[in-house]
């Protein structure tokens, strides 16, 4: 059964980048089991219903970004959508009381496709693309992952993507790998601490609990860090927690990855 991800996006220049962090995806979608389809929840899809995406082609390549090198813009991932795939998520959402809505013409934003593009660069393997909704409570998040966890067995990876500390006003932009301010170790080593126990009721009240999370996740924004529940909640029948990497860009911008199951 292969497991469930969340994987950090980080900025946009990754995409064009050659660091430990893309070396570490690229083997990352090396080594896993090949899917036989991808379900990639992405911080840059927000909506209050659950949507998915049915797409019956290719998907075009958003660009939800600007003012960074022309080559960034001339990048291409044409995965092809997964109609059947998505007519089944919906019906395992419906199944559990989960509204959702459909979406026939989105394409991938740069939450979806950055990832993608450096697990599986050939974009051979088909994709449902979903919403996430900043503005549910963490447990209902977790319970729509929950609702597709029977994917895994089909040979389905589910991905949250997104970041557990983003926070674009701290960033230090001639920072790079090296120097990592204290509050976002801090955060992060707190939730490391509760994922691998699968210490839910603390999770579900990370805002309140955890040191730095107000930088971490600040006020104006969680749909980062919100990935990570749809993620941890698909893997519920084993509830299993690894770090599997972590670095900072800019400061504070984290690269993590953790797989569930």
């Amino acid at each position: 059964m292969l497991p469930s991800l969340f994987i950090a996006h980080g900025a946009p220049l990754l995409a064009a980048q050659e660091n430990e962090y893309t070396a570490f995806l690229n083997h990352l979608g090396r080594t896993l089991e090949r899917p036989k389809a991808i379900v990639l929840f992405s911080a840059h899809w927000e909506s209050q219903v659950q949507r998915v995406s049915e797409m019956q082609d290719v998907y075009d390549t958003i660009y939800d970004f600007g003012g960074f090198p022309p080559e960034l813009y001339e990048i291409k991932y044409p995965a092809k959508g997964a109609p059947e795939l998505a007519k089944q998520v919906k019906d395992l959402l419906r199944g559990q009381g989960i509204a959702v809505q459909t979406d026939f013409q989105r394409g991938l934003d740069h939450g979806a496709w950055v990832v993608l593009r450096l697990l599986y660069p050939n974009a051979d393997i088909p994709v449902v693309s979903m919403s996430v909704s900043p503005g549910l409570e963490p447990i209902h998040q977790y319970r729509v992952g929950q609702a597709l966890s029977t994917l895994r067995e089909q040979g389905v990876l589910i991905i949250g993507s997104g970041g557990t500390v983003h926070n674009l006003r701290a960033l230090r932009m001639h920072g790079g790998f090296e120097q990592v301010d204290e509050w976002a170790a801090d955060f992060d080593s707190w939730l490391q601490d509760h994922l691998t126990t699968w210490d839910l009721d603390s999770l579900y009240e990370y805002d309140q609990l955890a040191p730095g999370a107000r930088m971490a996740v600040p006020d104006f924004g969680n749909e980062h860090f919100v990935p990570l529940f749809y993620a941890m909640g698909a893997a519920d029948d084993s509830r299993k927690a690894e770090l599997l990497y972590r670095d900072y860009q800019y400061g504070n911008l984290s690269h993590s990855v953790w797989q569930f199951g």
